[in-house]
C-alpha cells in the first residue's frame, strides 16, 4: 500500500508540472498579449514595452516558466529593474487590477467555496446514495419508480434554473431564508453554526438537486448490478441477514463508482463552483475566476486553473487510496 501511494504521489508531481507547463504556454503565448492587459485600455506602445519589462516578458519563454515556478517553492521579486517587489512565498504572480498578491487574493476566495463544497457534498452524497440504494431494494415497486423519476427530473434541471427557483420562492416569496451574505465563512465565527448553514443552504441545495441525482442513478445500477454478483448469492445462501449482505458485502463492491465520481466531483467543486457562485453572490474560487477572465487579469485566471487542477489530481489519489479500504478485491490484486 506504502509503494502504490509512493508511486502515485510521483505521478502526481509529475503531472502536475505538465499541467503547469501547458497552462503557463497557453497564458504566455497565446494570442492575448498580457502586457497589454497589464496596462490598460488605454495604453501606448511605450507603456506596453514598459509592461513587458516589468512582467519579465523580454526574457526567453523557458526562463520565464523557471521563474514563476520558482516563486512555488519560495518569494521572489517581481516587476521593473528599480521598482521591484517582494512576492512572498507562494508566489504565484501579481495581480493586473490591484497589484495584490495572487496568494492573498485566492486565500481570500478558498473559505467561501469551502464553505458552498462541504455542505453541498455531505447533501447530495447523503441523499443520492441512500436513495440510490433504496431504489436499488425496492427495484420495480412504487418507491423505485418515485425516486428514479425524482433523479430524471432533477438531472435535467440545469444549477441556474434550480439556484434562480430557491431565490424566488425561499428569499423573495416566503422570506423564510437570507440572501448569502459574503459575512460568513465558516461556521466558526460569530454567526455560529446555524448562521452558517442558514448562509449557505441555498447553494448546497443547488448543487444537491443536480449531483444527487446522478449519484441515484449510478448507485443504482450498480448495487442492482452487485445483487447479482456471486458472492451475494453465496452470502444468502449461507443464511445471512439481509443488513448484513446489504450493508457489509453489497454495499462496499457497489459504491465502488460512486466513489470515483465523488473524487472528481469534489475536484471540480473545490476548483470553484462558477454558476452557483455568480447565482447566489458568493465570491468565492469561481466567482473571482469569472471576474478575472472579464478583465483580462491573466495572473489569477493562471493560478485559479493551476489550482484547479491540482484539486483534480489530489482527489483522483486519493480515490485510488480509498478503494483499497473500500472493496476488498482490490488489496487481492
Amino acid at each position: 500500500m506504502t509503494r502504490f501511494l509512493l508511486r502515485r504521489f510521483a505521478a502526481m508531481i509529475a503531472l502536475l508540472i505538465v499541467i503547469s507547463f501547458v497552462t503557463f504556454s497557453l497564458f504566455q503565448l497565446g494570442p492575448a498579449d498580457p502586457a497589454a492587459a497589464a496596462c490598460g485600455q488605454e495604453c501606448t506602445p511605450e507603456r506596453v514595452a514598459q509592461a513587458r519589462v516589468a512582467l519579465g516578458m523580454d526574457q526567453p519563454f523557458l526562463s520565464q516558466y523557471v521563474d514563476y515556478m520558482t516563486g512555488l517553492l519560495h518569494g521572489r521579486w517581481v516587476g521593473a529593474p528599480g521598482s521591484q517587489t517582494l512576492c512572498e512565498w507562494p508566489c504565484l504572480g501579481k495581480s493586473f487590477q490591484t497589484n495584490e498578491n495572487v496568494t492573498a487574493i485566492i486565500a481570500r476566495a478558498l473559505p467561501y467555496t469551502l464553505s458552498v463544497a462541504v455542505g453541498a457534498i455531505v447533501l447530495w452524497t447523503v441523499v443520492g446514495v441512500g436513495l440510490g440504494m433504496l431504489a436499488a431494494l425496492r427495484k420495480g415497486k412504487f418507491t423505485d419508480k418515485v425516486v428514479v423519476g425524482a433523479a430524471s427530473v432533477g438531472v435535467s434541471l440545469p444549477i441556474p434554473v434550480t439556484g434562480l427557483l430557491l431565490l424566488l420562492f425561499f428569499v423573495s416569496t416566503l422570506h423564510v431564508l437570507p440572501f448569502t451574505t459574503n459575512e460568513i465563512t465558516s461556521p466558526f465565527g460569530p454567526a455560529g453554526p446555524g448562521g452558517w448553514v442558514l448562509n449557505y443552504l441555498l447553494p448546497w441545495v443547488a448543487l444537491a438537486v443536480l449531483f444527487s441525482a446522478q449519484y441515484i442513478r449510478v448507485t443504482r445500477s450498480n448495487m442492482l448490478e452487485t445483487f447479482g454478483e456471486d458472492f451475494m448469492r453465496t452470502a444468502r445462501a449461507k443464511g445471512l441477514s439481509r443488513p448484513k449482505i446489504v450493508f457489509r458485502h453489497g454495499a462496499r463492491a457497489g459504491i465502488t463508482p460512486v466513489v470515483t465520481m465523488l473524487g472528481l466531483d469534489i475536484g471540480l467543486l473545490l476548483g470553484g463552483a462558477v454558476l452557483t457562485e455568480q447565482i447566489f453572490s458568493v465570491p468565492g474560487i469561481g466567482f473571482t475566476a469569472v471576474h478575472a477572465a472579464q478583465s483580462g487579469d491573466l495572473p489569477v485566471t493562471m493560478a485559479i486553473t493551476m489550482m484547479a487542477a491540482f484539486f483534480i489530481i489530489v482527489a483522483n489519489v486519493v480515490v485510488d487510496a480509498a478503494y483499497a479500504v473500500i472493496d476488498p478485491r482490490v488489496r487481492v490484486n
